[in-house]
């Protein structure tokens, strides 16, 4: 991190793991471009990361994604570290729940399925379609259950979901992200 400019505070490594997918596919080197990603394990821990790399910190520039569930913590953490409040002036993008549900939606529910019959994984999500508590639901927040359940499967997901997006349907949050982190290339 010796020569990080900027930081992106996401929540959690599935949401790091879709930022490296999507900088990947549009041919960027984000840590060759001085930019570090950072996975806080929750959005809780979003005043601590201000203040070990904003301006209590390391004066670095800093950027993210955020849960809409979680945008007050990092609203709050932002303001008491003297940045403000408006999220998107700031760097911080809110994802309407979250950053699963908006690649769901921006592929489609018939690609996400397509995606996990490739990894093999479409007969546990039909198993937890028929589970009292998921049948009858939207396919859309089946996947969404299916991908948080699961010993690494969001992390594992959120990459193969970004891959099989067209560059023209990034989720907004993510895309305004990475042309965000484009100004840190003008620096």
């Amino acid at each position: 991190m010796s020569d990080t400019q900027t930081v992106v505070l996401v929540e959690g490594a599935s949401d790091k793991s879709a930022i490296e997918a999507l900088a990947e596919r549009r041919g960027r080197n984000l840590e060759a471009e001085g930019i570090s990603l950072v996975a806080m394990g929750g959005a809780t821990n979003i005043g601590t990361y201000i203040g070990r790399f904003g301006p209590p910190g390391r004066n670095l520039r800093l950027a993210g994604l955020v849960d809409v569930g979680e945008e007050g913590d990092f609203r709050r953490g932002l303001e008491r570290a003297g940045l403000g409040s408006d999220l998107e002036a700031l760097g911080f993008f809110v994802c309407v729940a979250d950053l699963e549900d908006e690649l769901i939606r921006a592929l489609g529910t018939a690609a996400v399925e397509r995606v996990v019959d490739a990894e093999g994984d479409l007969r546990s999500f039909r198993t937890l379609q028929k589970q009292p508590a998921w049948r009858g639901g939207s396919t859309h927040d089946q996947l969404r259950r299916f991908m948080g359940s699961g010993s690494g499967r969001k992390i594992r997901y959120s990459g193969l979901l970004v891959a099989a997006l067209d560059l023209d349907r990034v989720p907004r949050p993510l895309d305004m992200l990475l042309d965000h982190l484009s100004g840190s290339r003008r620096r």
